[in-house]
């Protein structure tokens, strides 16, 4: 009944049903075939609408939504290049550490491609950085940022597992940090490589790159010390986020009309987020099928008979989830592979905050994985370029990435030290 159902819920979906809508069909079905009442998928969605950090969710969207407007992407570049751009290979690293931002503040990869493609693309390839190399770094950087705050997919995470949002948000910190450090290296070894000119620092260009970007720079460290001070909680936070964020780029750069262009960034925003939600609803009623199914428990007791280890749980974790990241969007496969994974992981002791950040490392690694990763995808057509050019481009910098995740797998302190040490373990 198990794998009829899922393989319904594919072919449904392979068919052009919206993913909501193949996965509630697929909940009812089964609810109806254990002779649960349908009752549960609705009681489990009313348990959705009543969920108070779920509305930090699309506050934050919002607010990200208003960051893409105007010239923030192009601030954000500037101060960047004028902090970095000096080293070997400077501007690959401006172009991954202003992604990873971008990112972290937007929540989403395909937007940071799409907003920031068209402005890096260009400017690597004037100062002699191969195409391929190019193309690589452009795809890949579209994933990171994905463990800093206030990223929505560790909310979502934290939501759909239990798991402390403030915990989830401190762990990320360091192995963010490791992923996007990994390829700035290797930016400035193959600058060094191809001898690659670089201009010297400039006070007077940094000084003017932070006073344009002044109001922008600070948000992430804002909202951090706002919820890390006890000042407010992560909803809260994503509201005081939206006001100063209306507040800057309404009045102070005057880059949104509040008549002409905020009904449509509304729109835009609240879009996304009702996809995520009712994604959300379906998942949590199909969930509720499972659970009383024992599917879980069936899970754990064919894995305690065939792995012995918490390595060996993780290894296979790792390869698991990579394939769901190619398959899948980073919210639907939180919200229907976390509450399958998360027994398993509590019977082989693995923390439930490491497991997020691992989760987000393999999601974020899964959408740049040939040959169907999200993000090849994207850069394809936002770059115009063969999706196997992609494949070759990205190859180098998916090594690195999947170094990176053995790193943050088997080493748990990466993820745990920060969450200890600001006592929220």
């Amino acid at each position: 009944m198990i794998t009829a159902l899922a393989a319904l819920i594919i072919l449904l979906i392979v068919f052009g049903l919206p993913v909501f809508a193949g996965i509630t069909a697929a909940a009812m079905l089964g609810l109806y075939t254990s002779g649960v009442d349908l009752s549960a998928v609705a009681i489990e969605m009313f348990r959705l609408a009543n969920a108070p950090v779920l509305l930090a969710i699309p506050l934050f969207t919002f607010a990200g939504y208003l960051l893409s407007e105007g010239g923030t992407s192009r601030r954000l570049v500037r101060f960047s290049r004028s902090l970095l751009g000096w080293l070997p290979g400077g501007l690959g690293v401006v172009a991954l550490v202003s992604c990873a931002f971008f990112t972290a503040i937007t929540g989403a990869t395909g937007v940071t491609i799409i907003a920031l493609g068209g402005l890096l693309l260009p400017a690597l390839m004037s100062e002699r950085y191969t195409e391929r190399f190019s193309l690589g770094l452009m795809t890949t950087s579209g994933s990171l940022g994905l463990h800093f705050p206030p990223s929505l997919p560790l909310i979502l995470f934290g939501f759909v597992s239990g798991a402390s949002i403030e915990t989830l948000f401190a762990a990320g910190l360091i192995p963010g940090a490791i992923m996007v450090g990994i390829l700035c290296l290797f930016s400035v070894f193959m600058g060094r490589k191809w001898r690659l000119e670089s201009p010297g620092f400039s006070f007077s260009e940094f000084a003017a790159a932070i006073r344009e970007a002044a109001w922008e720079l600070p948000i992430p460290f804002l909202i951090l010390a706002a919820i890390y001070t006890g000042f407010s909680t992560a909803t809260e936070t994503a509201a005081l986020t939206v006001g100063y964020v209306l507040f800057i780029k309404v009045i102070v750069y005057r880059e949104i009309h509040p008549f002409s262009d905020l009904p449509r960034i509304m729109v835009e925003s609240m879009e996304m987020v009702g996809g995520i939600l009712i994604i959300l609803g379906g998942a949590l009623g199909f969930t509720n099928y499972l659970v009383d199914a024992f599917v879980p428990m069936k899970i754990l007791g064919f894995m305690e008979g065939a792995i012995e280890t918490r390595l060996g749980f993780l290894l296979v974790l790792n390869g698991f989830l990579i394939l769901v990241g190619c398959m899948m969007d980073i919210f639907s496969a939180i919200l229907i592979v976390v509450p399958l994974v998360m027994p398993l992981a509590r019977k082989y002791g693995v923390d439930p905050i490491h497991l997020g950040v691992v989760f987000l490392a393999n999601l974020a690694i899964g959408y740049n994985t040939p040959p169907v990763g999200l993000n090849l995808f994207i850069a394809s057509s936002r770059f115009d370029k063969p999706i196997v050019t992609l494949y070759r481009a990205t190859l180098p910098f998916l090594l690195l990435l999947l170094a990176s995740l053995l790193l943050i797998t088997y080493w748990p302190d990466l993820s745990l030290f920060l969450p200890r040490q600001l006592g929220l373990r």
